[in-house]
Order: C-alpha cells, then sequence, then structure tokens
C-alpha cells in the first residue's frame, strides 16, 4: 500500500473514530437535577406565601427520585407537618401528578384507589412536580394550611420563585 492510501485509510478512520465518539452512548440518559439552593428557595418561598396567608406550615422539596433536599418547618406548624409535606412532595414526584390530583383519582370507588394504601402516598392537596424543559427535576410539598387548596398555592408559589432558574 502506498503511503497516500496508507493516509487516507487513517484520515477516514480517524474521521469515523470522531464522528462515532460525538453520539451519545446508547446505555447512558443525561438528567438534570435541582441545586440545593434552587431547593431551599423553593421552600422559602413557599412559607412565605403560607405567612402572608396566615398559615403555619411546613414545606419540603425532594428531588426527581423522591429523596429529601430542603425542610423548613414554620415554628407553630404541628409535629406531623414536615412528615407529612416531604410525603406530599414525595408522591407527586412518584406518581408525576399534582397531589390534588390523585385525591380526586384516588377516592373509594375508583379505580386507582388502592394506591392511597401504598407507604408514604398522601393523597391531599399540597404536593406538586416541580417541572424543568419538560422533565420533573424534583417535588414540593406543604402541609399545614386548614386546605389542600392553601396548600397547593404556597406550594406554585414556591416553583414559581424557581421558574427563571431551571427552565432551559
Amino acid at each position: 500500500m502506498k503511503l497516500t492510501a496508507r493516509c487516507a485509510l487513517a484520515a477516514a478512520g480517524l474521521v469515523f473514530a470522531c464522528a462515532a465518539s460525538a453520539q451519545p452512548a446508547s446505555g447512558t440518559h443525561t438528567i438534570r437535577v435541582l441545586t440545593p439552593e434552587s431547593a431551599l428557595k423553593a421552600t422559602q418561598a413557599a412559607l412565605v406565601e403560607c405567612r402572608r396567608l396566615g398559615y403555619q406550615v411546613a414545606v419540603a422539596v425532594v428531588d426527581r427520585s423522591g429523596l429529601a433536599q430542603a425542610m423548613i418547618r414554620d415554628r407553630f406548624a404541628g409535629a406531623h407537618t414536615p412528615e407529612t409535606a416531604t410525603n406530599k412532595a414525595w408522591t407527586a414526584v412518584s406518581f408525576r401528578t399534582p397531589t390534588t390530583d390523585l385525591a380526586r383519582a384516588t377516592q373509594a370507588g375508583q379505580p386507582s384507589s388502592g394506591i392511597r394504601q401504598l407507604p408514604r402516598f398522601v393523597g391531599v392537596g399540597g404536593g406538586m412536580p416541580i417541572e424543568a424543559g419538560g422533565s420533573i427535576v424534583g417535588g414540593i410539598g406543604v402541609s399545614g394550611a386548614p386546605t389542600g387548596d392553601a396548600d397547593d398555592a404556597c406550594a406554585k408559589a414556591g416553583i414559581a420563585a424557581i421558574k427563571d432558574e431551571i427552565e432551559m
């Protein structure tokens, strides 16, 4: 083989190798995750909104796997509220659905009513998935306001506080 043919063959191999390495690996997937700072900012914003409305609550943010990332409890919120807030956030992430929607879908007599028997499932308002760029990156849960709708309002304020930071 002549030197030029060897060089051309080597160059073609190099181009192929570069092209192959530029493609993403088919056995992995890249995900986005919340930073601890964003999780904390969301909890604080939800707490501020609940205080403004006159409620003492606990707020929790979990990552996309449902693991607790941040939690804050106002000084007079009930002893049950930290665990309930965390489980509301876990429920929203696990089922990829706001807990208010799950409360309706899992009522007695509904096809999904058995879900209420699962450990950690909380079927009342106050838990919401946190989405960015079409993907769930975490969840927020609020517990302690007098209704699920009031908990939802505070959770929405927490998400709104970080929306600009997490959107693509």
